[in-house]
């Protein structure tokens, strides 16, 4: 794996893997408290044990503000030992890749990689790469990768397509546990959420011993729109920013990528019916899956029983797995992660300029933090 290394420093000097960031307040440090489950100890969809998390930045001259986000369930060999994986489509006006073999067998065998829309033919192609770097899949042939999207050409020159292999790549070798940059990192670079600048977020749930003391975690690209809402308060509607607001408001079409990891033992059936409710949870921020949107869950099971070897010496093989009934406080921890990943996204992004003068505008966090105190949605 040494030429790896060599080959992903090749990056140019003026890209930014992390750009400073105006605002980095996540909503429970300001005091909003989503949910009822607590958070794990990062809030970040690496709670789940095993998962990790990279992302490249690129942000050159005026035009170029776009990146990719790497996930990965475990570091080991995904092609060797793959995991079992979903996934739902909330509206599927988007291009992610490798959806339909995902959907006949329930498994994922290469890292999830966010990007934006005309980079994912890349960022496959890339996966492929990285799949063969491994000294055990010197004989195969066919590979899954697995690449979400979202358009940030409102932003960047998405039409320079400027996302590299090398790009990619260094996602991956940049993935870590433990905390999580988000707001405008990433896949998150370019993106816009209900009229400001939206990007990547994340959160997490613990679920209580008694009810399996299972771990969700979910990240989100988010670039969609509809009518704001944050912990119940109608914050778009108070600051007068919403879709078809008037006819001059722009489209609340968009996309929002969620990818959704747990350890609890799921299926890829189970897996499916977790991903749905995380589309609950874009509900509750007030996100309508508009006709443009491109609304994807990907869901995943980290438990290490279930992996599914390459090849193996029987046809058969045993697992055990969460019953049907056991499920319901999962989807309880689903939705809750998706609501606060995605106004975490938010909350922690900037204001950014890019493409033929467009700016993105953040969140303007006093008046919000007035309308959450109005009605009682913050501080509880």
């Amino acid at each position: 794996m040494s030429w790896f290394y060599c080959l992903v420093l090749i990056i140019p000097f003026l890209c930014l893997h992390e750009p400073a960031r105006a605002q980095n307040k996540r909503v429970r440090e300001l005091g909003i408290k989503i949910g009822v489950l607590p958070p794990g100890m990062n809030n970040a969809i690496t709670d789940v044990p095993g998962v990790k998390v990279g992302h490249f930045t690129l942000m050159q001259g005026e035009e170029i503000r776009t990146g990719v986000t790497a996930i990965l369930p475990h570091s080991g060999n995904l092609f060797q030992q793959k995991v079992p994986a979903a996934i739902y489509i909330g509206n599927g006006f988007g291009k992610l890749a490798g959806y339909s073999q995902v959907e006949e067998l329930g498994q994922l065998e290469t890292p999830i990689i966010l990007t934006n829309t005309l980079s994912v033919p890349t960022a496959a192609d890339a996966l492929i790469d990285y799949t063969f770097l491994f000294e055990q899949n010197t004989d195969v042939r066919s590979v899954n990768p697995v690449v979400g999207e979202t358009n940030d050409g409102w932003l960047n020159d998405i039409r320079g397509r400027h996302i590299r292999k090398n790009h990619v790549l260094k996602a991956i070798e940049n993935t870590a546990d433990g905390p999580v940059a988000e707001g405008a990192v990433g896949a998150g670079t370019g993106t816009v959420c209900f009229g400001f600048k939206g990007g990547i977020g994340t959160a997490s749930r613990i679920l209580p011993r008694e009810f399996g003391g299972w771990t969700v975690g979910v990240l989100v690209q988010t670039n969609f729109g509809g009518v704001l809402q944050v912990n119940g308060a109608p914050v778009g509607v108070e600051l007068q920013k919403y879709a078809f607001s008037s006819v001059l408001e722009s489209s609340p079409d968009g996309s929002c990528m969620i990818v959704l990891m747990t350890d609890a033992p799921l299926d890829a059936r189970n897996l499916k019916r977790l991903a749905k409710r995380a589309i609950l949870g874009l509900g509750k921020t007030g996100g309508i899956a508009a006709n443009g949107s491109g609304d994807y869950v990907i869901a995943v099971s980290t438990a290490e029983d279930l992996q599914v070897p390459y090849r193996a010496a029987s046809q058969l093989q045993e697992m055990t797995v969460l019953r049907n009934d056991a499920m319901s406080p999962l989807f309880l921890a689903g939705i809750e992660a998706t609501e606060e990943a995605i106004l975490n996204s938010l909350f922690v992004a900037e204001t950014i300029t890019g493409k033929d003068g467009h700016t993105a505008e953040a969140l303007p966090l006093i008046k919000v933090l007035d309308i959450l105190k109005k009605y009682n949605a913050i501080g509880n």
